[in-house]
């Protein structure tokens, strides 16, 4: 197929969080529209693709990025307009090459991250399809499983909760539907079940969910089993976690936060493997710094009862899963393709984790933006689960209905099984 771009637009918006972000439009010839925007973490990665801001204080904190959309509108557009829309690997290395840099700093990754979900959004209208039909060839037979971010941990006011994200995941639901409305109920009842415990009013924390009323992780699982059981939820759901541990890692001492104390690697694998001991989770993310090569193949080796899955530890980085993979440090990895920078390069990551049996879970960021290509991804490529956030806030909420739609669009589509993807 054949339908070349016409012309590329960029434009200065703002994410879930009011920071600024890219937005591109890509028309081809044929009158097809594209857009794509770049979201952006609360957490971010030190390897991810750079995100190019303004720097001046006056404007947003120094947040906007008028210079990447300047770079958009002189340097890349041009550069692409012309090419045919459905060569999006030639596009995005036509792109990576302008750039000439290791983590695209020179033009910005938002800049060139927005411009490749654009045209992959205008091939995909060209070609008259949904984005998720385009990448799947045809209609799909399962959905994910969601999970849901419902305690978020981090600093908050007096306490430190090291680990970053309290997830649930209703994988033992009857279908999608229920999925959702499971995790629904047990974050509308967290709040009852957060006073009993703690004596506390709930809080909203930086990813929307509650923050966590304590620095004792076991606490924070206890009080998410509870609100289930007081639901009657409990027999549907399991437990994940994202430690970001990065966030807690002292380079100086080599030493993670846990409990107000300073441990080493092997003592926070130690704990962390008595944790799935007590409690069933599908997976957890990030529990070791994203330059802790050497702690990684412990944990896999040393806690067989959850996947070790890694995200700033991987970036969507192809580079980065291979030498990770044969360390023999990962599960899995998180699929955020904004933090490599291209379709092309995300895609590539994904397709070497499913040749060597990792897994691949999809997530939008906290940063996050409605219609975001990630939840096409994990759709089209027909990825077992996936990372939803909190059930609260528009672009959170738009993931869940978009799950729910695709099966109802999808004759005999259900919702994946992930029974085999367990360790517990």
């Amino acid at each position: 197929m054949t339908d070349r771009i016409k012309s590329v637009t960029a434009r200065q918006l703002i994410d879930c969080k009011c920071r600024p972000l890219v937005e591109v439009d890509v028309v081809t010839e044929n009158g097809f529209l594209g857009r794509g925007s770049a979201p952006t973490g609360s957490t971010v990665g030190m390897y991810e693709s750079y995100v190019l801001r303004d720097g001046d204080p006056a404007e947003y904190g120094g947040k906007s990025v008028h210079k990447a959309v300047d770079n958009v509108c002189s340097v890349l557009g041009p550069a692409i307009t012309g090419m045919n829309v459905f060569d999006q690997k030639l596009i995005d290395e036509t792109m990576i090459r302008l750039d000439g840099t290791d983590n695209k700093s020179r033009l910005g990754g938002n800049a060139i991250y927005a411009v490749s979900v654009a045209v992959f959004r205008a091939a995909a209208a060209s070609a008259g399809m949904d984005l998720w039909r385009y990448i799947a060839g045809g209609p799909v037979s399962t959905v994910p499983v969601p999970s849901f971010n419902v305690i978020n941990g981090g600093k908050n006011g007096n306490i430190t909760q090291p680990f970053n994200e309290f997830l649930i995941m209703p994988w033992k639901a009857p279908d999608i539907w229920n999925a959702v409305e499971t995790g629904v109920r047990i974050f509308e009842e967290l709040p009852k079940t957060i006073r009993a415990r703690f004596g506390t009013e709930p809080m909203t924390g930086r990813s929307y969910g509650y923050t966590a009323p304590s620095e004792d992780p076991e606490e924070v699982l206890d009080t998410i089993l509870d609100a289930a059981d007081s639901c009657g939820c409990l027999d549907k759901i399991s437990l994940a976690l994202d430690c970001a541990s990065s966030e807690m890692y002292d380079s100086a001492t080599k030493t993670y936060l846990l409990k107000g104390k300073r441990i080493s690697s092997d003592e926070l694998i130690d704990y962390t493997r008595e944790l799935t001991e007590k409690y069933d989770f599908v997976f957890i993310e990030d529990l070791l710094d994203e330059n802790d090569w050497e702690a990684f193949p412990k944990a896999v080796s040393r806690i067989p009862q959850t996947n070790i899955i890694g995200d700033d530890f991987i970036v969507t980085n192809r580079k980065r899963i291979e030498q990770a993979y044969a360390a023999g440090g990962i599960a899995g990895f998180i699929l955020k393709p904004n933090q490599v920078g291209t379709i092309t390069e995300a895609l590539d990551t994904f397709s070497f984790a499913k040749e060597h049996g990792l897994l691949a879970i999809t997530s939008g960021r906290s940063g996050g933006v409605i219609d975001d290509v990630v939840m096409d991804l994990a759709v089209g490529l027909q990825i077992g689960f996936i990372k939803n956030g909190a059930p609260r806030s528009g672009e959170r909420i738009e993931k869940l209905n978009f799950l729910m739609r695709v099966c109802s669009l999808n004759e005999g589509c259900r919702m994946a099984d992930i029974s085999s993807l367990v360790r517990f």
